[in-house]
């Protein structure tokens, strides 16, 4: 079962709060960004991790140092500058598409 469905999910969660999609999968020579939007005047690069069970860790720590560097180096690239609002947030999502839950952090 692939995340397709976890990113759905943490999009519509996104614009239910006011965010506007801007794309996704946005890809650069640094990576890919899963869910690239705009709150207001600030840019926000969102970052989907869903795990069905503890097995192979949790969510929060597949996200690594390196994938916060990746992720931030891919803002600049796709901004074409580094001094625009910008914001890095992780949606967390635990379970399957029948049964899951959803943990909306900021990294900043």
């Amino acid at each position: 079962m692939n995340g397709a469905w976890a990113e759905a999910l943490a999009c519509q969660h996104l614009q239910a709060k006011g965010y506007v999609l801007l794309g996704q999968n946005k890809r650069t020579p640094y990576g890919e960004i899963d869910l690239w939007m705009q709150d207001g005047p600030t840019y926000v690069a969102v970052e989907v991790k869903q795990r069905r069970s503890g097995a192979f860790g949790t969510p929060l720590e597949a996200l690594t140092p390196t994938k916060y560097r990746r992720i931030y180096q891919s803002v600049v690239y796709l901004l074409g500058r580094d001094d625009l609002p910008v914001r890095l947030e992780a949606v967390l999502v635990y379970g399957t598409p029948r049964q899951h839950r959803l943990e909306h952090l900021r990294l900043d």
